[in-house]
């Protein structure tokens, strides 16, 4: 299970930073156009994004989990806990952040919806 988790982590994140974004890609009439969609479960609302690029390995980070449904988080705009869309994804499965892991920006655009 470990492994299958870790495979889907490197497929996703290959997925969101490929220019194109197809996998996560959505026909939207937002106006924002085809990024990745994150689910945040405290607000029980779908965001748009768009992937900006890399970051080190430095400051904080709030974790972005690949799910068999997309992204995933716990926490989004206005929440306690949600660190301005500095993300990381735990590349390795050893559920800490270490530099086997991706960190990333990728803003959530508001206003989150209700589906996706």
């Amino acid at each position: 299970m470990k492994a299958l988790k870790i495979l889907s982590a490197v497929l996703l994140l290959g997925s969101i930073l490929v220019v194109s974004g197809e996998v996560f890609a959505k026909d939207r009439e937002t106006g924002r156009g085809t990024g990745p969609v994150i689910y945040v479960i405290s607000q029980d609302l779908y965001y748009d994004s768009i992937v900006l690029g890399d970051l080190p390995q430095k400051g904080r980070f709030q974790e972005l989990v690949p799910t068999m449904n997309g992204l995933t988080t716990e926490w989004g705009p206005g929440d306690h806990g949600h660190v301005g869309s500095r993300w990381w994804i735990d590349m390795n499965g050893d559920e800490m952040m270490d530099s086997d892991d991706k960190f990333f920006l990728c803003p959530l655009l508001g206003p989150g919806r209700s589906e996706m």
